[in-house]
């Protein structure tokens, strides 16, 4: 969970849990990174459409935390 950090500090976050889920053999992960103003989740995007595990990302659905989450394919080993 990402929710109230600041941007540098979430995004390193970011990539060790995507480097975890990755090596843990996960090919789904959610992120939340809140509501908020709707910088942090704008960071979280950006850095998702340009790293190398992320095979595609989406929003959440409102089950699966709507607004505040994106739900993030990652590529197969």
């Amino acid at each position: 969970m990402l929710r109230r950090l600041p941007v540098d500090e979430a995004l390193i976050k970011l990539d060790k849990f995507l480097t975890g889920a990755y090596v843990s053999g996960l090919y789904t992960v959610r992120v939340i990174h809140g509501k908020g103003t709707g910088t942090l989740r704008r960071e979280v995007r950006r850095e998702l459409s340009r790293h190398p595990l992320v095979k595609s990302f989406r929003p959440a659905e409102p089950w699966e935390g709507g607004g505040g989450a994106v739900v993030v394919q990652l590529v197969e080993k």
